[in-house]
């Protein structure tokens, strides 16, 4: 359910501002900001403590006692590094959203957001026109504005938590790569929507929610087929013992698929993954190379029997009508709110009406904040599907523990055992204690104790097999 979070991070972003610059100006830089952040390295076998399928079959049969045998193989120096990962981003989304307050005020309270718009209409008076261009100035000031902020929280921090793995020229070059696609497709959508402003005074937020929840269709048809192969190498996985049970796997739940797909992620990254997207008849499963060279058998079709689950349950057209439902009403109070800012506002900022790109800024800094404050509710929509999915995933693949032992890993970027009110305000899945409980929950009431027995002594089989074979990068 990526690309939805990616949506609504959007949101968020659009609107970068010099709160970074300022930080800059008092003498903080963004290497001195990870110097709180451990020592970059890559996860260490030690992270986890491995075990064996004695240690399975010993496992209690109460779900509580085993995920606290399980979440006990994690070294305190791996929960130390993943609370301390995890819990900055909190703070980095609330710098994100004052970062773009900043940016706003600046091109607002200064000359420069009139300028653009003088230099938008001497390119052109055609209003679409003017205002894409205009748009596209925005974009470009944000994203540079905003640039420091990026390098820290994309490069220097993943680095200095031993997530990423390319050089920096590698990886600006990408940011560069995804900035013009985002340009390209951004600039006219920010166009349309003033000119719904425009068009339709009253009810321009209702066609501002239909035309975001039609692009989500797009991008979740568009994004895996023709952008991530921009930025990795997708082939086809060889056929072996593993490719089978996953076809079987996806075919046995309504998947249609006749190959599997694996990419090159280690390329950016360290982390695990998998997806099992499409709309409408398009279906394609697709797992990264770090899972399959981390993970063991078990684990692989515990991971792939979740994102299958997201396939089968439709959630991917489910999640557009909820998050069209939430973002008419980010909408409908940002047309509320911003109407007043104009009352009070607009004459200093040289805006005569909401549709005037010189207005853009203040539009899109308090959609900013209403999908800041949304962030819980968002969170939660996510994270019930992620559930459903969890469930769905334990019935089709019957992998209790390889599902549990693939949550270990997660741990390496996602806190593993928040406070409830942790987990739903900043939690867009569950967090691995209640997905681990979950899978021992099922174990216990689902596999008898001598099934349980047989399937753990399978599952350290299939982990101490050799890998899978992959195609040459």
């Amino acid at each position: 359910m990526k690309p939805f979070a990616d949506v609504m991070r959007t949101l968020r972003e659009l609107t970068l501002s010099v709160a970074m610059a300022l930080l800059l100006g008092l003498g903080t830089s963004p290497c001195a900001l990870a110097a709180d952040a451990p020592a970059a390295s890559t996860p260490k076998p030690d992270d986890i403590r491995p075990v064996d399928d004695a240690w399975r079959a010993a496992l209690p049969r109460d779900p509580k006692a085993a995920t606290e045998a399980y979440l006990a193989r994690l070294s305190p120096a791996a929960r130390a590094r993943s609370d301390a990962y995890f819990e900055g981003g909190y703070w980095l989304d609330g710098l994100s959203l004052l970062w773009g307050l900043a940016v706003a005020a600046l091109l607002l309270f200064s000359p420069l957001s009139r300028r653009m718009r003088a230099v938008a209409e001497r390119v052109s008076r055609r209003p679409f026109v003017h205002a894409t261009v205009y748009a596209a100035m925005y974009l470009a000031v944000v994203a540079l504005i905003g640039l420091p902020l990026q390098i820290y929280t994309g490069f220097v921090r993943e680095h200095a938590y031993g997530m990423a793995t390319q050089a920096f020229p590698a990886w600006f070059g990408e940011q560069v790569m995804q900035f013009g696609l985002m340009l390209v497709v951004t600039a006219p959508l920010i166009a349309l929507l003033l000119l719904a402003v425009k068009r339709f005074e009253r009810t321009w937020w209702v066609w501002g929610a239909v035309g975001f929840s039609l692009f989500t269709v797009l991008l979740v048809l568009v994004k895996p087929v023709f952008i991530d192969p921009l930025f990795n190498t997708y082939k086809a996985l060889e056929v072996s013992p593993l490719q089978q049970r996953i076809l079987a796997l996806a075919r046995a739940n309504g998947v249609p698929v006749d190959n599997v797909m694996w990419f090159d992620a280690s390329r950016q990254t360290t982390r695990v993954s998998a997806n099992v997207s499409g709309l409408f008849g398009t279906a394609a499963v697709r797992l990264n190379d770090n899972l399959l060279k981390r993970s063991s058998e078990p684990e692989i079709l515990g991971v792939l029997g979740h994102e299958i689950g997201h396939y089968a349950m439709n959630h991917a057209a489910k999640m557009i009508l909820q998050f069209g439902v939430l973002i008419a009403g980010l909408f409908a109070l940002t047309a509320w709110l911003a109407r007043k800012l104009l009352v009070r506002y607009g004459t200093r900022w040289g805006a005569g009406s909401l549709h005037d790109p010189v207005a853009l800024p203040m539009l899109m800094a308090v959609l900013s904040i209403a999908g800041y404050l949304a962030t819980p509710l968002s969170n939660t929509i996510i994270r019930n599907q992620e559930t459903e999915a969890d469930l769905f995933g334990l019935n089709a693949a019957r992998q209790p523990d390889g599902i549990a032992e693939a949550l270990l890993k997660l741990v390496e970027y996602r806190k593993a055992q928040p406070g409830p009110i942790e987990e739903i305000f900043f939690f867009d899945h569950p967090s691995a204690y209640n997905r681990i409980f979950a899978a021992m929950r099922w174990k216990a009431e689902m596999m008898p104790a001598s099934a349980s027995a047989a399937a753990s002594a399978a599952a350290s089989a299939a982990a101490s097999a050799p890998a899978a074979p992959l195609n040459p990068p």
